[in-house]
């Protein structure tokens, strides 16, 4: 594991950079963003090689080059960059760099900040097409209650995917690690699908999204459990979270779901309905009122900044305790 002081210290930079700023819209319609550039080879990929479960073993077979290709090219890359900053004055500016465009924290909030401010202002279709940006389900009959609650599963579960698991990663292995980790990621987040067109193919990009996110979201849940103490019920908290997490359909996102209801005195999942209209009854988490609005996805963003907080306290004492040690 990569615990020595620079590479933590780097985390902090990047988790930091990216908190204040973001990444910056100019830029992204300028060049896009790395995640963008994965996703268009996945696209390519999915396009070209997919029978779209016609040919069901050849469809997995393309799946899994589709996956190691992109792993071979992301790492190489981020290979590459850490080489560089070692060669070059101030070259862990750029690793730093690279990292903080890897981390979604600061998007993250904008996103459901953004679905809470259309909703409060622009009413059901300004909402409606705000959660269309962050979720997978079909969002057109979506009613205040339904939005609002998609938003907090989805700060819940990305609070895992965009923040806790690239810093766990990139404590492992670096840079490279986050990228890796992000490749895998985007992959499962587009072909990982349970649909007949991505059944097989996306299955490899399914099976190690769920591997890499095993301990990740499971910190995840602690830590929302953990800011319940500062503010929530960090015990009805705990209890959904070992409770009702085993209950989601996902092996992974019911941890940090189950924490953030049981925190928030709601409950969250439950039936779905995505993309050509299948209903997926899905088991709800945690216990309390499902009758949510604005007012609760801004309860939601306010425990998801303290956890933000506890995060980055975490790296520092991390940081501090590796550089006594060192």
């Amino acid at each position: 594991m990569c615990t020595e002081p620079t590479i933590i210290w780097l985390l902090v930079g990047a988790f930091l950079v990216e908190g204040a700023l973001g990444y910056p819209q100019s830029l992204f319609r300028l060049i896009g963003h790395p995640v963008s550039w994965m996703g268009r080879f996945i696209t390519l990929c999915d396009r070209t090689f997919n029978s779209q479960s016609k040919k069901p073993f050849a469809d997995f077979v393309f799946g899994l080059l589709t996956l190691l290709v992109l792993i071979g090219l992301v790492g190489a890359v981020a290979v590459g960059v850490v080489v560089l900053s070692h060669q070059v004055p101030f070259g862990w500016g750029i690793e730093l760099v690279f990292c903080a465009t890897l981390l979604a924290g600061r998007s993250l909030y904008d996103h459901v900040s953004d679905v809470a401010q259309s909703l409060r202002i622009g009413g059901l279709a300004a909402g409606r097409k705000k959660i269309s940006l962050i979720v997978g389900r079909n969002t057109e009959a979506l009613g205040e209650q339904d939005i609002s609650r998609a938003a907090i599963e989805s700060l819940a579960e990305n609070t895992s995917d965009g923040v806790v698991a690239p810093l766990f990663w990139g404590l492992v292995a670096g840079l490279p690690g986050i990228a890796i980790y992000k490749a895998v990621n985007t992959a499962d987040s587009l072909i990982g699908h349970r649909s007949d067109r991505h059944l097989w193919f996306g299955k490899s990009a399914a099976r190690l999204d769920d591997f890499l996110n095993l301990v990740p979201a499971r910190l995840t849940g602690f830590l929302f459990v953990v800011a319940a103490l500062v503010w929530g019920k960090a015990s009805l908290a705990s209890r959904a979270m070992w409770r009702d997490a085993r209950h989601h359909l996902s092996p992974n996102a019911g941890w940090p779901e189950a924490a953030m209801a049981g925190a928030l005195e709601c409950r969250l999942g439950g039936p779905r309905t995505y993309g050509a209209g299948a209903v997926m009854a899905e088991a709800w988490l945690g216990e309390g009122r499902t009758d949510l609005g604005v007012s609760d996805i801004e309860r939601a963003l306010t425990f998801y900044k303290i956890a933000m907080v506890i995060v980055i306290a975490l790296l520092i004492g991390a940081g501090v305790v590796a550089g006594v040690a060192q």
